[in-house]
């Protein structure tokens, strides 16, 4: 067994429904410097994936030196408390990684089983400071490493003048609130009428898709929206380029990527004031925030945006700026410092 060797647990799925997340581009890297990746799962089938993230973990128990949890809220937290718990009687060190909005209410629920969890960990690491925070009482050390991004795919330009040009870009699912989308844009159009939204995502839910077409067509701004699905993570740059103004609509959120790629690129962003997303940068430099499900406020934040110009070009320049600090080069390291000082200290 080498001891750059490592088990990547989680949600490695790669379909129409579902593009690569940061785990694939973790794999990949690591890889590309000499560290042996087993990963699990990529079974679509919830209970399917549990069973062959159990299988793995025990199988290939001598080829690897220690293993990697993504930990959600709900029913996927017991998918990390399975394979924690048999990780544990195998003896391997264990890295919590902590997602989604949800998390800390979960954990206010449930405390018990959090604290048990994180107990069996080496380390806990989250890319959200809200997370960081919310859950410190179940652990005396959260390590803060913030989600990597690829600069190098950015297609940065300044928004100075920008455009009622609106993108929307998250899962179709109801926690995301893709609706809300519509309505700010139904709010701008007697001001703005050449104003139109791209909405682009996986669907998660199919109700949720359902729904969005149907009030898209009852506003009867069909043609003022454009809904792509199942598109890859590649082309999503591009699709940002075209737009100007990135709105974020969540209920939860932690670090989205899809925010931040907004940020790399220049949009003027503006976004629910929800859960991780004002730990990502200060409202009125980096971005605007205002109160979740409120679309008459996003769309007075829009209006500003759209009628003050050197609003726009800061909110711009400073979010372009702010997340240059987050590349893979600088993010990286930071994994593989961690993971070689557990493995030292475990096989020393």
């Amino acid at each position: 067994m080498s001891q750059k060797s490592i088990l990547l647990i989680g949600n490695h799925l790669s379909t129409k429904h579902s593009n690569k997340n940061v785990w694939h581009y973790m794999a990949e890297k690591l890889s590309a410097r000499g560290w042996q990746v087993i990963t699990t799962s990529s079974q679509q089938n919830q209970a399917l994936r549990l069973i062959d993230m159990l299988h793995t973990i025990y199988a290939q128990r001598r080829e690897y030196a220690l293993a990697q949890i993504d930990v959600f809220s709900g029913k996927a937290f017991i998918f990390a408390e399975a394979c924690a718990k048999l990780l544990k009687w195998l003896r391997k060190p264990i890295v919590l990684t902590l997602h989604g909005g949800g998390l800390p209410e979960f954990a206010a629920k449930h405390p018990l089983r959090v604290q048990h969890l994180f107990q069996r960990a080496d380390a806990v690491v989250t890319p959200s400071p809200f997370l960081q925070n919310s859950l410190r009482q179940y652990s005396s050390e959260i390590h803060l490493i913030n989600n990597p991004i690829d600069i190098s795919q950015g297609i940065y330009r300044q928004r100075s003048s920008p455009q009622p040009k609106l993108i929307w870009v998250r899962a179709f699912h109801e926690i995301y609130n893709p609706e809300m989308a519509l309505r700010v844009l139904a709010d701008l159009q007697p001001e703005f009428p050449e104003s139109h939204l791209t909405m682009i995502g996986p669907v998660k839910s199919h109700a949720c898709m359902q729904s969005v077409r149907t009030l898209a067509a009852q506003m009867q701004h069909d043609h003022h929206v454009e809904i792509i699905t199942g598109i890859p993570h590649d082309q999503v740059s591009a699709f940002l380029d075209k737009a100007d103004i990135f709105i974020n609509t969540s209920n939860y959120d932690t670090a989205p990527r899809s925010l931040l790629e907004a940020m790399l690129n220049g949009l003027c962003v503006i976004s629910t004031n929800v859960g991780g997303i004002p730990y990502l940068g200060i409202d009125g430099q980096e971005f605007l925030l205002v109160p979740p499900g409120d679309h008459l406020a996003m769309a007075d934040a829009i209006r500003r945006v759209l009628t003050e110009p050197e609003l726009a070009a800061k909110l711009s320049s400073n979010a372009h700026k702010k997340v240059e600090q987050d590349d893979w080069s600088i993010i990286l390291p930071q994994w593989e410092n961690l993971f070689s000082s557990i493995v030292e200290r475990n096989y020393s």
